[in-house]
């Protein structure tokens, strides 16, 4: 996939021009969940949503346009899934609780897939600048959402205060992207336990030393979440008026 820096394209002006590119884009994303890029050819995307090629290359410039809208798209439900999971996070024990959600997420979905920002990065990173900036933005802005989470821990006193929350937000999403992906190799949530588990421990070597005790006989209570978010949950946009 060619890096070279092509004009992009601007955005619809229209309601019907919005529905018949994000129409594109979910056809796409669908296509390359299932399939992977590679395996997604721009025949396949005009025919699952109903366009032409005309239509295709009115909104994007390109194949690797409209690879990099898919990985807007994919990365900004987990990252707003992710949102609302880690804003109520503010100590270790709400952090157990976040492992245990996101464990249960992969065992719903039969630990098939992996992670979708996690996914698209081992198929386009090396492939596509456009794409790769994209991608570690979206990481970017999940650690900083469990940083915002592990700073509240060291404001609240539970947290060393010489511990550094980006750090410790780096391995810790180093860990669940490790576990995602042997656990989908495996067909298996174990390995992502025990990676979440060892990521989350580093974290308690780093509570203040009265923490530590309160944490070591913590409980973690059941898990609520119920699948990482999906593309077919999300509204129908395959069909409608073409623009």
């Amino acid at each position: 996939m060619s890096t070279r820096r092509r004009p992009k394209r601007p955005q619809p002006a229209t309601a019907r021009g919005a529905a018949t590119r994000a129409r594109i884009v979910e056809a796409a994303a669908l296509l390359v969940s299932d399939r992977g890029v590679a395996g997604t050819s721009l025949d396949d995307i005009m025919a699952a949503s109903g366009t032409s090629k005309s239509q295709l290359y009115h909104y994007f410039a390109d194949r690797e346009a409209l690879m990099c809208a898919v990985v807007e798209a994919r990365a900004g439900r987990v990252l707003d899934s992710q949102e609302s999971c880690l804003l109520s996070v503010r100590s270790l024990a709400d952090l157990r609780r976040w492992r245990d959600e996101v464990v249960e997420m992969n065992r719903v979905g039969g630990c098939i897939g992996g992670c979708p920002i996690g996914s698209l990065a081992s198929e386009l990173a090396d492939h596509s600048e456009r794409a790769r900036r994209l991608l570690a933005g979206s990481f970017a802005k999940w650690e900083a959402r469990l940083a915002a989470s592990l700073t509240a821990m060291q404001d609240r006193g539970e947290l060393d205060p010489n511990a550094n929350p980006d750090d410790l937000a780096t391995a810790v999403i180093g860990a669940l992207q490790g576990g995602l992906l042997l656990a989908q190799t495996a067909r298996s949530t174990r390995p992502l336990e025990l990676s979440l588990d060892m990521a989350l421990d580093h974290v308690a070597h780093h509570l203040v030393r009265g923490q530590k005790k309160q944490e070591s006989g913590c409980i973690s209570p059941g898990p609520r979440a119920a699948a990482w978010p999906s593309l077919e949950a999300a509204p129908d946009s395959r069909r409608g008026p073409s623009g």
